[in-house]
């Protein structure tokens, strides 16, 4: 998107010489008519070649080439760069959405599938922008505040962030602890324990690839849970695509758009995707490696944004071909759990449990690197498990979470409220810290946010902050 390469340049990236370039007519090539009905030649300076490619061939290569790299465009070159766009897509399959999901399906059927729509669209927009700021410069969000705004500033900005970071982990340990609890009927505070456990473990004992191998591996069966689940309904997809791309407002749903859309992008997978996404960084000397890197994040941020996508909607799409067929209102995942038992037989059951464990442990694990990168970037340190810093805001983000849920393991609920208040206070904090520093020149040098891009950035923020504060004095007011 943000390209400042000129055509001698993208002649010099497929290998062409550019002191014999070669003539060419308005349609790519200069055509020998034959009269003998054969293929027809063209010639490139006097040599025959073959035709030249269609024009989207022609855009695709030159996207994806470079001064010292030639991507054929295969799917071996793209899956080298599919990986830390899916640790963001656990973000928002997360408990805390499985909850909302199922009641927005089971109260109002498939309906509400537009705002899954929207949600990642406003998403990818986000994530893309956070994810040039670590590709451009070399620093995560985190790093990036304390390096370019005054230290009172960025210490008030990366604090709140520590604090939206325990709130995330917060849910997600629980929605995991939830998960132990419906499977194996253990003690919530005990699920919690172990599941922290668990994570920690995870994370200081494994390196990021590793730990990027494993979140795929839970994605992917999280996925295949849900592809098991809607084998066993009966979908009618033409209300689905339908509740796709159509907005409706049903009475009384506000609530569950809200809180939907304004929880899907989260402050955490913005601090995170800006650092992960270095994982892919091989140098910054080149624009043409910075290029390269920039188109290759789209690929994956596109990819595993979709992916988030199907799953969140096959969750809202279950619960509206069973709890809505049935005229059952469920807005409770351990309800949900119990009521499939009759609806689709035990099977569906235990897989929508094991799925919820997974998605909790999963989301606890970003949760957590997220946290060690913030408070890493606060001593303008990156990333990495084995520095003291890193080590511990993971420990804070874990084990902050996990006293919280010691103090409210008899009210879960209320817990899950709270986190939401802090989440939906922090986040227009990171987004407009974001989008400042990526429309600063003196960050981003040339890759900074065009005007029309920034635009559109302020637009989504502004957007997202509405339906954060919405859903803020929504919870009040319903906690009041």
């Amino acid at each position: 998107m943000l390209s400042g390469r000129t055509s001698a340049t993208r002649a010099a990236q497929r290998g062409v010489d550019v002191g014999m370039v070669p003539h060419y007519t308005t349609s790519g090539g200069i055509r020998d008519s034959r009269k003998d009905g054969a293929r027809p030649l063209w010639y490139n300076a006097g040599v025959p070649t073959k035709p030249p490619q269609p024009f989207l061939m022609r855009f695709l290569r030159e996207q994806f080439s470079t001064l010292a790299h030639h991507p054929q465009l295969g799917g071996a070159e793209i899956l080298k760069y599919i990986g830390p766009g899916l640790l963001v897509t656990v973000g928002f399959i997360d408990p805390g959405n499985w909850a909302s999901n199922v009641a927005a399906g089971s109260y109002y059927g498939y309906t509400l599938l537009w705002m899954v729509t929207l949600s990642t669209i406003m998403l990818i927009i986000l994530q893309h922008n956070v994810a040039h700021l670590g590709i451009v410069t070399g620093l995560c969000l985190s790093e990036a505040a304390s390096k370019f705004f005054r230290p009172w500033i960025s210490r008030l900005v990366l604090a709140t962030a520590v604090m939206a970071s325990i709130s995330t982990a917060l849910a997600e340990i629980l929605g995991a602890a939830i998960g132990l609890q419906l499977l194996f009927h253990i003690p919530l505070s005990v699920g919690a324990a172990l599941s922290a456990a668990f994570v920690a473990w995870m994370l200081y004992s494994n390196s990021y690839r590793k730990l990027e191998r494993w979140i795929i591996a839970f994605v992917s069966l999280i996925g295949l849970s849900f592809l098991f689940e809607l084998h066993l309904v009966h979908v009618p997809w033409g209300a689905v695509a339908t509740g796709w791309v159509v907005p409706t407002f049903p009475l009384g749903a506000m609530p569950i758009i809200m809180s939907v859309l304004g929880a899907v992008v989260m402050p955490h997978n913005l601090f995170l995707h800006s650092e992960i996404i270095q994982s892919r960084q091989w140098n910054l000397e080149e624009d043409a490696v910075i290029n390269k890197q920039l188109r290759y994040e789209f690929l994956d941020t596109l990819i595993s944004m979709i992916i988030g996508w199907a799953i969140n909607s096959a969750m809202i799409i279950v619960a509206a071909a069973t709890f809505f067929a049935a005229h059952q209102h469920v807005d409770d995942i351990g309800v949900a759990q119990n009521m499939l038992v009759p609806l689709l037989g035990k099977s569906a059951a235990v897989v929508f449990a094991l799925a919820l464990l997974l998605a909790g442990l999963s989301s606890s694990v970003t949760a957590g690197m997220a946290g060690g990168s913030i408070f890493a970037g606060i001593f303008g340190e990156s990333y990495d498990i084995k520095d003291r810093h890193t080590r511990q805001g993971v420990a804070l983000t874990l084990f902050g979470a996990l006293i919280v849920i010691f103090f409210i393991a008899n009210n879960p609920f209320q817990g899950l409220i709270v986190s939401q208040i802090l989440l939906s206070v922090q986040l227009p904090i990171t987004i407009f810290t974001q989008v400042v520093l990526t429309s600063s020149a003196r960050v981003m040098g040339k890759y900074a946010n065009t005007p029309r891009e920034q635009i559109v950035l302020w637009i989504v923020g502004l957007v997202v902050t509405a339906l954060n504060v919405f859903l803020l004095i929504t919870i009040l007011h319903g906690g009041g």
